[in-house]
């Protein structure tokens, strides 16, 4: 099992031993998905929470209108689930589709609670990492109520130049909440500025 990014990535909140380890590893599940397939859709139950080994994801909600309205990306060294279905284990308000294929360690909610009473500190490395996406959350509604659409694509360029180079400009433009159209002119005014 191609674990080892995981470990590190958990290494820098705790330490595991070699039995916690293993136990850890007894646990989780790694997969491989092909561009296009979904890990959850809108509606179903989300069973995983998922470490991206590498690829890409999406997640995005898609209204009555058929329109989709993309939440947020994840690729390698994140993080990807929709959370209220998740922890509730209630219908799914998100859809997350694979953008490029892609390799996951899968956090199956049947043992997430065995999990915490074996390594009690991987408790404690959830909370923190939960606590990170709640603040980016936060952060990223207060950018869409006070930026400009020009402020919030250059914020987005600046900070995720490693996801802009791997997806469609579409997606940004959905992600951003704008069209792509809106999104050609502010990169065309961007240009001339430089």
């Amino acid at each position: 099992m191609k674990i080892e990014p995981l470990l590190k990535y958990i290494n820098k909140y705790v330490s595991l031993t070699h039995e916690e380890t293993d136990f850890l590893v007894s646990k989780v599940i790694y997969r491989k998905y092909l561009k296009g397939q979904y890990l959850v859709q809108q509606g179903d139950v989300c069973k995983f929470s998922c470490f991206v080994i590498s690829g890409c994801t999406k997640t995005f909600y898609m209204d009555e209108e058929g329109q989709e309205h993309i939440m947020m990306f994840s690729i390698e060294d994140w993080w990807t689930s929709d959370m209220s279905s998740y922890i509730n284990q209630t219908p799914a308000d998100f859809n997350i589709q694979f953008l490029e294929n892609t390799e996951l360690i899968m956090f199956p909610y049947d043992v997430i609670e065995d999990v915490y009473q074996h390594i009690p500190k991987l408790e404690r490395f959830f909370r923190q990492i939960i606590e990170k996406a709640f603040i980016a959350s936060q952060k990223r509604i207060v950018r869409n109520l006070s930026m400009t659409a020009k402020d919030r694509y250059v914020y987005f360029r600046d900070q995720y130049p490693q996801i802009e180079q791997r997806i469609p400009q579409y997606m940004v433009a959905s992600y951003l909440g704008i069209t792509k159209e809106f999104l050609s002119k502010i990169k065309s005014q961007l240009l001339t500025e430089d």
